[in-house]
């Protein structure tokens, strides 16, 4: 997360308990390590994908496990994940989409967008501390140097930018501010990483950044939909 204060990208609090949500049934799934880029409101008529589209847990799950093994190293952040701590991601991540309603499809999109999965990504801080995982604002999650990190951080780091922190959103809450402007579904989706990502959202525009990353909504939209390693199609 980089807030509306920040500019800076990643290359790659209570918790009120609620059910897992229950994922789309998929009549139209194309899982594909592709990047289309789309442009507008983030609505299935503007040609962003519906949910009907995305993968399911397990296949974006075994495209992006694949790249946590390799991401700290590709990214000069200090040794790879290891086998355990790629396990224990995958662990937080269902935890807290259990705890928070939020999809687990969503959240591993928003941990790769941030930090391509590694448990010692940098912390940025431009007037706001972004630490871990998902970049959460101001959170207290963080494996930055740490040659083994524990399940007990890892799930603070997912939370934090799930639930949110005493400092800023998470997914929940950006998700609830935009679920009335969009109508919910996919394009709620795309709206809240937007949110996430700059604190603001041009609804008509999920690619205005205000000073953060312009394609982030686009980004999150294609990792829905499996891409991993193509070159980006972001042309802003």
């Amino acid at each position: 997360m980089h807030g509306m204060f920040t500019t800076a990208a990643l290359a790659l609090a209570t918790l009120v308990s609620a059910a897992p949500v229950d994922q789309p049934k998929v009549s139209a799934r194309a899982v594909n390590d592709v990047y289309n880029m789309y442009h507008g409101d983030g609505s299935p008529q503007a040609g962003w994908p519906d949910q009907n589209r995305w993968g399911s847990f397990d296949e974006l799950w075994s495209v992006n496990s694949a790249l946590m093994r390799q991401s700290c190293g590709w990214n000069g952040w200090g040794q790879d994940n290891s086998q355990q701590e790629i396990n224990d991601i995958r662990r937080a991540i269902e935890q807290v989409s259990g705890e928070t309603g939020v999809d687990s499809r969503f959240i591993l999109a928003i941990v790769m967008q941030e930090s391509k999965g590694c448990v010692r990504a940098p912390t940025t801080n431009n007037g706001v501390v972004n630490p871990g995982l998902m970049q959460s604002h101001n959170g207290a999650g963080s494996c930055a140097g740490v040659s083994n990190c524990p399940y007990d951080t890892i799930l603070l780091m997912i939370r934090d930018g799930t639930a949110g922190t005493a400092h800023g959103d998470g997914l929940r809450q950006t998700l609830d501010k935009t679920s009335g402007p969009t109508g919910g579904g996919a394009r709620n989706h795309y709206a809240a990483a937007r949110m996430y990502n700059s604190g603001s959202v041009d609804y008509g525009n999920l690619n205005n950044g205000f000073t953060s990353t312009a394609c982030y909504a686009a980004d999150v939209a294609n990792r829905l939909t499996g891409w991993t390693l193509a070159g980006s199609g972001c042309h802003l």
